[in-house]
């Protein structure tokens, strides 16, 4: 292939202007024209296709989100807007395309695929819900920002003696509130995939006080409910004064960490050299510290398993 483009969709991740970068130098570099699709799937239907040379990417690998911007697209769900999209590609001469996305940016690049037009997918998304990949471009970044939140949230609760739940994202996966727990010390963590009543949460915290705890942190994935409703319900059970704290956006933005910016340079040039090759209809990942690629449909088949075990540990190492 001698001219691909490359976009990012759904929601901003931080690493994804990393990988921008890698596609359009490592493709420039090897003798390809290497386009920018502005706003996602929507950008290949809307034709904002934009020439993209060495110094478009200049100055980006430490900024968060994403220079191409991104959107939601109800529309490319439709074969209607699929077929929109490969006649603006085609008519661009561009034969290859890299969407770096979660999983539903992954569906977008799966139908294209389907009708024949060569796509790979890179994981973007700070959830880590992506079953084939052991991480995803800007998990490693999130769980640093709510590290720092953790720690600040805690000087003020032992202060004052107090509880505060904190809400993270992860609407199916946990793993931010998961991996944030064990390494931030919480006392208690809510994730979608291990449901714990609220009985079990008074008894974690009783346990805790009878330890000599006068404080604690609860991590709470937005998927398993809300830190309002929480606070509510054990401030009725329990004597504890308890504050509720919902961390949101800033757990997208940022500069990107070392590990993200590292993810998305190697994503970035292990996709192009795939299009070089002309081989299409992959996703790229890492796998026992490895970047590799696989099947985009089996790859966006595979459920995610839920690590039981790192779970345990941490409700037994915060006591």
């Amino acid at each position: 292939m001698k001219r691909i483009a490359v976009l990012t969709s759904g929601g901003d991740a931080p690493g994804m202007n990393a990988a921008i970068r890698a596609v359009v130098r490592y493709g420039i570099g090897t003798g390809m024209e290497v386009f920018g699709v502005e706003r996602g799937l929507q950008g290949l239907i809307d034709d904002a296709f934009v020439p993209m040379n060495m110094r478009s990417v200049s100055d980006i690998i430490q900024r968060g989100g994403t220079i191409l911007k991104t959107a939601r697209c109800p529309e490319f769900k439709t074969v209607e807007g699929q077929k929109k999209a490969i006649v603006n590609l085609e008519k661009h001469g561009i034969e290859g395309l890299i969407v770096i996305g979660g999983d539903g940016s992954f569906m977008g690049a799966k139908a294209l695929s389907e009708h024949g037009f060569p796509s790979i997918g890179i994981p973007g998304t700070i959830d880590n819900d992506l079953a084939y990949t052991d991480y995803t471009l800007g998990f490693d970044t999130a769980c640093n920002t709510i590290l720092d939140a953790i720690n600040k949230i805690r000087d003020t609760m032992s202060s004052h003696e107090r509880v505060s739940i904190i809400e993270v994202m992860g609407r199916n996966c946990g793993d931010l509130a998961l991996y944030c727990g064990l390494c931030g010390g919480a006392e208690v963590i809510v994730v979608p995939e291990h449901k714990i009543g609220i009985d079990d949460i008074v008894k974690f915290l009783g346990c805790n006080g009878d330890n000599g705890k006068t404080s604690g942190i609860i991590l709470l994935a937005e998927g398993a409910g809300r830190a309002s409703d929480l606070k509510d319900e054990l401030s009725k059970r329990t004597p504890l004064a308890v504050k509720s704290t919902v961390l949101g956006y800033q757990q997208r933005g940022g500069s990107p960490s070392c590990r993200d910016r590292y993810l998305g340079t190697c994503f970035g040039v292990h996709a192009v050299k795939l299009l070089s090759k002309g081989v299409g209809n992959r996703i790229v990942g890492i796998k026992d510290n490895k970047i590799y690629d696989m099947d985009i449909v089996e790859g966006c088949a595979m459920k995610k398993k839920f690590d039981i075990d790192l779970y345990e540990m941490a409700q037994i190492v915060s006591r």
